[in-house]
């Protein structure tokens, strides 16, 4: 199974793989960069996001049903004239609260989008 997988570090993989449900697969788990943000993992059934922004070293891990994203952007510090997906940073819209996820590489932010898009629509 995990040759089928993207990701980018085995532990992650590993740690999203211990978690799943009956019948859920892996999609890909790529490693986050920038403050707060440990890994994203992708599922045929939710999005899984560790956030490491909690106070004392302790972290949290968030899964986010298909179903209670609202929408999925590319964030960009750039302007529109270049390239959709110049930037490698995506924000996950789930009610009030906006998840932001910065990789290393605008290909990871590409295939996360279309992945939640592909689910959501």
């Amino acid at each position: 199974m995990a040759n089928n997988v993207t990701y980018d570090r085995r532990e992650q993989f590993q740690q999203i793989q211990s978690g799943l449900l009956d019948g859920e697969q892996v999609i890909a788990v790529y490693d986050a960069i920038g403050t707060g943000t440990g890994f994203i993992g992708l599922t045929n059934r939710r999005v899984i996001i560790q956030d490491k922004s909690f106070v004392g070293k302790k972290f949290a891990i968030t899964s986010i049903p298909y179903s209670k994203i609202t929408s999925v952007s590319v964030v960009s510090n750039k302007s529109w004239g270049g390239s959709f997906f110049s930037t490698g940073a995506i924000a996950i819209h789930v009610g009030t609260h906006t998840y932001e996820v910065e990789f290393r590489g605008d290909q990871k932010s590409h295939h996360v989008h279309n992945v939640i898009l592909h689910y959501i629509s």
